[in-house]
C-alpha cells in the first residue's frame, strides 16, 4: 500500500494545484470499506475526447485513459493506455481544467459504481491480465484489462473488453457511448434528493386529507412503454405474471375486488386471514397475486391454484397503498405511500409481500428480466398521485408480445371431439370486434376439454366478428368446422409478432383471464426495446449504407443521432408543419422535400387539411419516436414553419439568416452577427443565435404570436434593408451570388407563410453532415464555422453543456409594435 500511496507523487507533479480546481494527491485520505471497491469513469475532452477509466485500489484510483472509450461489444478491442494513480477524491471531479495546465479540457462522470476483481488484482496488474466485474449506472457484468506493451515501450498499453454474458450486446445494436452520453454525477443527489422527499412525505401521511373509506375503488393502470424508460425519477418493480387484486380492509373485515370490480374474498381465504393479521383499521391495498415456482411467478401455476382451491401457494405482493386509516393517500408522491407500506408490511405474514424496487441502471435490468423469463418490468414515476385510470406515470415494458383476447369461435380437435383445436380471437375497436388470427397450441388435454365445454355454453349461429381478413372461407379450412361463441372468454396470448394483416404470429395459449372483461380488450401488445433517452429504437434497414461518402457517414450513425437528440430537439419541432429533406441515396445524390404524407410516415403525425386549404394534409414531429421514425425513413434535415398548428397564421417568431459570399472571411460572419444583435437589441427584441449546420447563422426572435406573416415578413425586410443601406460594405438584401460578393445577405425570405427554416439540431444534407446547433452569444467567438458540429461531434459536445444556452428563449414574450415604431414603419 505504501508504493501504491507514493506513486500519486507523479500525479501531483504534473499538476499546479493553485491553478486548477482538481484535487491534490496529498489531501487527506478518506477511508475505505474493503467490501466495496469503486470505480469511475470520466469522459474528458482534451485536445481529444477520450474516457479515464479508475478502479480504486490499495487507497488510490488506478487509471487508464481509453480513446475509443468502452463497448459492451465483446469484438470490441479497445486500446486503454495506463497513465498515472490518481486520488480517491478525484473520482467525483467534475469542471474544467484551465488551459495550460496538463490535460486541460472539460471532465464529467461519465459512469460510476462498484467493481469486483476476479482472484488477486494486484497479482492481475503485476501479471498484465486483470478480470473483475462491474456493476455502474451504464456498465455492467464481466470485463478484462489485458496489457499488450512490451518491455521499453513508451507507453504502457492494455486493452479494455467486454467479456460474453448476459449483458454483452452487438456495437452494431447498442453503442453505450452514443445511447448514454451524459454525466451521471446528479444521479445519486437525485435519489437522495427523493429518498428525503419520501421521507417528508411520509410525516405528512399523518397529514393526508381526512375521508370516509370509499366503498369502491379503482386501480391505477399502466401503459405500455415500446421502450425501456431512463432516469432516476422512475421506481422499477418487477411486472408480475398474475392477477390484480386489491384489498379493502374495514374494521377487520377484508374484502377482495379484481381490477374490474368482482369480489373474489370467497376465493382466498388464507390471504383474507392474513390481511386481518396486520392491524390496519381501514385500508384500500393495492398487489398482484402470484404462485412462484423457482422464485419466479408462474402464471399457469397461479390458475391451477386458484381452480383447485389451493390458497395456500399463492403470494400476494402489495405496491400501492391509496388510503389508510381515514386518510386518503391518493394525493400523496407514490415514493411516500412506497415507504408508508414497506414500514406496515415489516413483520407481515409469510404470503403477504412488500414488492421491493431495484437500484439498478433500467436498461441492464430489463435485459435481466428478460433472461430470467419474468413478464417485464414496471416503472412508476417517483412523484406520481394515484389516479384510478390508465396514466403514462405508470409504464410497463413487456419481454414479449403477450396481451389479451376475446374469443369468438372455435375449432374441434381432430379425432378429439370434446376438445378444441384452435381458438379464434379478436380485440375491440369501439364497439366493433376484430379478428387478429388464432391460437392452437399451449394447452393440455384437460385445459382443452375444459375450453370446449366452456365455450359451448355460448355458441351462437353467426360470425361474430365485424371486422375480418380470411384468406380462406369460413368453416372450410384445415381447422376443421367453426363454431362461433359469444364474445365473452379472455385468454392470454404470448406470440412472436403482428403480420401485416394485423394478426398474431406463432402464439401460444397462457390463459384463461376470468378478471378482465372482453369488451375492454384492446390492440396493446408491443415488443419493449431499450433506447437510450426513453426514445423508441426503430430497426434501421440498411444501416451500413454511406450515407456522406465524404466522411463515411452511414445511416446507422444518422438514426443514433437522431435517437441521442430526440428529446432536445422535440421543442423546437412539436406542433410545427414540418418540410422533410429525405436522401434515400445519400446527400452526393438526389434529395427531395417532402411536406405532405405522399408516401407512408409511420410515427409522424398528419395535421387537419383544413390547415392549409387546397393543400394536402401537412406533418408534424409531435414525439421523440416519429423524429427516429423519420432518420429511419432516410430523412435527414427537419425545416419547420414558424407557427405551430393551432394557430397556423399567426407567427411566433422570425428568424434572420446570415447567409455569407463565397470565400468571405469567418470573421466577418461573426461580426456580422453581432451588428444584427445590436440592431435588435435597440429595437427592444431579444434574440438568440444558432449555427445553421452549413455556411452561415441564424438569429431567432421569438415572438408573442399577436401579429401575422405579412406584418412579421414586413417587419424583417425592413430590419434587413436598414442593415443593407448602413452598413453596404457588409450586408445585402438582395439574394443571388452576385449580390452578395464580400458581402453577408441577410435571408428575411422565411418569415412568409409556408416558408421553412432548417430546425435546432437538424442535421444538414451536405457533405460532412453538419448540425444546427443553437449557442449562447458569447460563445459566437470561439466557433469556426457555421458546419462546427456535426452528426459525430454535436452529442458529445452536448454531454460537456451545463444547461440550455435557450433557456429563456421560451419564456420570451415580444411584439413587434414599438420595435416598428422605432425603425419607423409606423
Amino acid at each position: 500500500m505504501a508504493s501504491r500511496t507514493r506513486s500519486l507523487e507523479r500525479y501531483d507533479a504534473k499538476r499546479d494545484f493553485t491553478a486548477t480546481p482538481e484535487p491534490s494527491g496529498r489531501a487527506k485520505r478518506a477511508r475505505r470499506s474493503p467490501k466495496a471497491l469503486s470505480f469511475v469513469i470520466q469522459k474528458h475532452w482534451a485536445r481529444r475526447l477520450h474516457y479515464d477509466f479508475r478502479l480504486e485500489l490499495d487507497g488510490v484510483l488506478v487509471s487508464w485513459a481509453v480513446p475509443k472509450g468502452p463497448s459492451f461489444d465483446p469484438a470490441e478491442k479497445r486500446i486503454a493506455v495506463h497513465v498515472e494513480d490518481h486520488p480517491l477524491g478525484y473520482a467525483g471531479f467534475e469542471g474544467e481544467i484551465p488551459k495550460g495546465n496538463y490535460g486541460a479540457g472539460s471532465v464529467i462522470v461519465w459512469d460510476r459504481g462498484i467493481w469486483t476483481p476476479v482472484g488477486d488484482p494486484r497479482e492481475g496488474l503485476a501479471s498484465g491480465k486483470i478480470l473483475f466485474d462491474l456493476q455502474g449506472h451504464k456498465l455492467a457484468g464481466r470485463w478484462e484489462l489485458v496489457r499488450i506493451a512490451k518491455p521499453g515501450d513508451r507507453s504502457e498499453q492494455w486493452i479494455l473488453f467486454k467479456k460474453r454474458d448476459a449483458w454483452a450486446r452487438p456495437l452494431a445494436e447498442f453503442d453505450v457511448l452514443n445511447a448514454m452520453p451524459d454525466s451521471v454525477s446528479g444521479e445519486p443527489e437525485t435519489v437522495a434528493k427523493h429518498a428525503n422527499e419520501a421521507s417528508q412525505q411520509s410525516v405528512a401521511v399523518e397529514e393526508a386529507p381526512k375521508a370516509s373509506l370509499p366503498p369502491k375503488l379503482s386501480p391505477q393502470l399502466a401503459t405500455l412503454s415500446p421502450t425501456v424508460p431512463i432516469g432516476p425519477d422512475w421506481i422499477i418493480e418487477t411486472k408480475f405474471d398474475g392477477y390484480r387484486l386489491l384489498a379493502r380492509i374495514q374494521k377487520g373485515t377484508v374484502k377482495l375486488f379484481t381490477r374490474n370490480g368482482h369480489d373474489w374474498t370467497s376465493k382466498f381465504r388464507t390471504l383474507v386471514q392474513q390481511l386481518a393479521q396486520l392491524g390496519v383499521d381501514e385500508a384500500w391495498l393495492d398487489g398482484e397475486i402470484v404462485v412462484l415456482r423457482d422464485d419466479l411467478p408462474d402464471f399457469n401455476a397461479l390458475q391451477n391454484a386458484i381452480s383447485a382451491d389451493r390458497n395456500d401457494e399463492i403470494v400476494y405482493f402489495l405496491f400501492d397503498i391509496p388510503y389508510w386509516n381515514g386518510r386518503d393517500l391518493r394525493g400523496l408522491r407514490l415514493d411516500a405511500r412506497r415507504a408508508h407500506l414497506a414500514a406496515l408490511l415489516r413483520d407481515s405474514p409469510d404470503r403477504l409481500r412488500f414488492s421491493d424496487a431495484f437500484d439498478a441502471p433500467a436498461p441492464q435490468l430489463f435485459k435481466a428480466a428478460c433472461d430470467l423469463k419474468l413478464e417485464g418490468l414496471m416503472f412508476k414515476r417517483a412523484d406520481a398521485p394515484y389516479t384510478s385510470a390508465r396514466t403514462a406515470t405508470w409504464l410497463k415494458a413487456k419481454c414479449k408480445l403477450r396481451q389479451e383476447f376475446a374469443v369468438g369461435g372455435y375449432a374441434e380437435r381432430g379425432g378429439a371431439g370434446n376438445e378444441v383445436g384452435k381458438l379464434y380471437l379478436g380485440v375491440y375497436e369501439g364497439r366493433k370486434l376484430r379478428y387478429v388470427g388464432g391460437v392452437g397450441t399451449g394447452w393440455d388435454s384437460a385445459t382443452a376439454a375444459q375450453l370446449r365445454r366452456q365455450l359451448d355454453a355460448h355458441q351462437i349461429d353467426d360470425m361474430p366478428f365485424d371486422i375480418y381478413t380470411k384468406a380462406k372461407r369460413w368453416g372450410q379450412g384445415s381447422d376443421g368446422p367453426v363454431h362461433w361463441v359469444q364474445p365473452k372468454m379472455v385468454v392470454e396470448v404470448e406470440f412472436s409478432e403482428w403480420t401485416p394483416e394485423g394478426h398474431v404470429r406463432h402464439a401460444s395459449f397462457k390463459g384463461v383471464r376470468t378478471d378482465i372483461a372482453a369488451s375492454s380488450v384492446r390492440q396493446e401488445a408491443v415488443q419493449t426495446v431499450v433506447a437510450p433517452q426513453g426514445v423508441t429504437s426503430v430497426k434501421v434497414t440498411n444501416p451500413e449504407r454511406i450515407i456522406d461518402p465524404s466522411t463515411g457517414i452511414t445511416k446507422l450513425e444518422l438514426v443514433r443521432y437522431y435517437e441521442s437528440i430526440a428529446d432536445r430537439m422535440l421543442p423546437h419541432l412539436k406542433n410545427r408543419p414540418l418540410s422533410l429533406v429525405r436522401a434515400p441515396d445519400g446527400v452526393a445524390k438526389t434529395t427531395f422535400f417532402q411536406k405532405h404524407a405522399d408516401t407512408a410516415m409511420p410515427g409522424l403525425t398528419e395535421l387537419d387539411p383544413d390547415l392549409w386549404p387546397g393543400h394536402s394534409a401537412l406533418l408534424a414531429a409531435n414525439s421523440a419516436d416519429a423524429i427516429v421514425a423519420a432518420a429511419q425513413m432516410n430523412v435527414i434535415e427537419f425545416h419547420t414553419w414558424n407557427s405551430v398548428a393551432k394557430k397556423i397564421d399567426i407567427p411566433d417568431r422570425f428568424i434572420l439568416d446570415l447567409d455569407p459570399g463565397e470565400g468571405l472571411p469567418w470573421q466577418r460572419m461573426q461580426e456580422a452577427a453581432l451588428l444584427v444583435k445590436t440592431l435588435l437589441d435597440e429595437l427592444g427584441l431579444r434574440s438568440w443565435l444558432k449555427t445553421s449546420g452549413g455556411k452561415g447563422l441564424h438569429v431567432v426572435v421569438p415572438l408573442s404570436g399577436k401579429q401575422t406573416y405579412e406584418v412579421v415578413k414586413d417587419f424583417s425586410r425592413a430590419v434587413t434593408q436598414h442593415l443593407a443601406a448602413t452598413l453596404p460594405d457588409r450586408f445585402t438584401s438582395r439574394s443571388g451570388p452576385a449580390n452578395r460578393v464580400g458581402k453577408i445577405f441577410v435571408d428575411y425570405l422565411r418569415n412568409g407563410h409556408a416558408q421553412t427554416t432548417a430546425a435546432a439540431f437538424s442535421a444538414r444534407s451536405r457533405p460532412g453532415l453538419g448540425v444546427s446547433m443553437p449557442i449562447t452569444w458569447d460563445e459566437l467567438s470561439d466557433i469556426k464555422s457555421g458546419d462546427a458540429w456535426t452528426v459525430r461531434t454535436a452529442r458529445e459536445y452536448l454531454s460537456f453543456q451545463s444547461g440550455d444556452p435557450w433557456k429563456d428563449y421560451w419564456s420570451a414574450r415580444q411584439t413587434l409594435s414599438q420595435p416598428s415604431k422605432r425603425l419607423g414603419l409606423t
